[in-house]
């Protein structure tokens, strides 16, 4: 019998895989690291497995389409933080390369994250609809502003997790992608209609599994996720004419696009009307300004608006403690994350296991704000986290992290 002996490539950091029983489709594995994880439906055949390392995400495709995913993903590192990020893949040279278990995607389990069914079934997604549009349109804004083509957008192609108060969409298939210099503005409008349609016929299957009629199905969720899109789109990339004596507005137009998270990569000042104006147009990098700001101060890596709310604290204890000149300011950084941050974390993770540690510690300093509001007054984080505690845990998000559990068992 001819022997089967995979092509396997992983990154250095990841496990080298080769102990699981690449021989067999994945369906049929038994092997002692299969775990049971929380998860969507899939239109290819996926498994989880656990190392040392984390968990991974295993996924069968035919040759080609594993080959171009893992090559997108890597890619995808350089434009967003919110893409799973792929550990390696396998190819099965004995098997026909069309075959769906010709090779196969691995890539990390994305932590602390819900499918798209959880977000929007159930009481409460009024609430969390607003959140869900610009979680979406942001991440399709930030990857079109990229030159990336997704081709296959859907609410099923997204992992969502809780962003502070926000919802942080992370995608996990690129298989249909390209990445192109520049998207032109039809292939643009491409993206956004397949993205309507295929959201159109969730929704329509959700509420059709519920039970309720298509009339009341939501399915107009795309096309509000368009209008999003656009808005945001337009408040990007649409250049701004500065008359003279308003040089001002140059900065409030970076400190408006930062707000929205987006960083600012270059500033073009071009001169129209005869010199007397001139016309301000700007390039807009990836949608971490926050989180890269938080990470050159402390080191801490985190989402978005986690990142944005973690930063209010630390401005807050630098205020409190007269920190001014930039010395001043990296140091008490140092000092926030040695004596507030990190013995904060730590109790978090002990009482509340299982949980997004950085995501609770977000919920945590919106109890602790509102408790500073309603007793007008400061509230010291010890006094402020005995309230959270005894008061179970206001604010808190729903999503837990449940521990890996054996395949087989389950």
């Amino acid at each position: 019998m001819k022997q089967r002996t995979p092509y396997i490539h992983a990154r250095s950091e990841d496990p080298d895989f080769v102990d699981l029983d690449w021989a067999s489709p994945i369906s049929t594995w038994t092997n002692e690291r299969l775990v049971s994880m929380p998860e969507g439906i899939h239109r290819h055949e996926v498994v989880f497995v656990a190392y040392r390392e984390g968990v991974y995400v295993i996924k069968e495709l035919p040759q080609r389409l594993a080959r171009h995913e893992f090559d997108m993903l890597r890619r995808m590192e350089d434009i967003t933080r919110q893409s799973a990020r792929p550990a390696g893949y396998v190819e099965r040279p004995w098997v026909d390369q069309d075959d769906e278990w010709a090779a196969a995607v691995i890539t990390r389990y994305v932590s602390h994250a819900f499918p798209y069914r959880d977000l929007v079934s159930g009481i409460g997604f009024g609430k969390r609809r607003e959140a869900l549009l610009d979680a979406f349109a942001g991440l399709l804004v930030e990857l079109h502003i990229a030159g990336f083509y997704w081709g296959d957008c859907s609410l099923s192609n997204i992992l969502y997790r809780w962003d502070a108060s926000s919802i942080e969409a992370v995608m996990i298939d690129a298989e249909t992608s390209r990445i192109h210099e520049k998207l032109s503005r039809g292939q643009r409008l491409e993206d956004l209609a397949i993205m309507e349609t295929n959201v159109a016929g969730e929704m329509a299957d959700i509420a059709s599994e519920g039970g309720v009629d298509i009339d009341e199905a939501d399915i107009f969720l795309g096309q509000d996720i368009s209008a999003r899109y656009h808005s945001l789109w337009q408040e990007l990339t649409t250049s701004l004419i500065v008359t003279a004596g308003d040089h001002f507005k140059i900065r409030q137009r970076i400190d408006r696009l930062h707000g929205l998270g987006f960083a600012v990569d270059d500033i073009d000042l071009i001169p129209v009307d005869s010199g007397t104006n001139v016309k301000m147009r700007v390039k807009v990098g990836g949608r971490q300004y926050h989180s890269e700001r938080l990470r050159q101060m402390t080191g801490i890596d985190i989402s978005e608006n986690q990142a944005r709310v973690i930063l209010t604290d630390l401005t807050y204890h630098e205020a409190k403690f007269g920190s001014t000149s930039a010395t001043g300011k990296a140091v008490a950084a140092m000092k926030w994350r040695a004596s507030v941050f990190e013995p904060l974390l730590v109790r978090i993770s002990e009482l509340l296991p299982g949980r997004d540690p950085y995501q609770a510690y977000c919920d945590y300093l919106a109890f602790r704000l509102d408790m500073a509001t309603e007793r007008e007054r400061d509230v010291s984080n010890d006094e402020a986290f005995e309230q959270w505690e005894e008061n179970g845990y206001p604010h808190l998000k729903s999503v837990v992290d449940k521990a890996p559990v054996k395949a087989l068992d389950a």
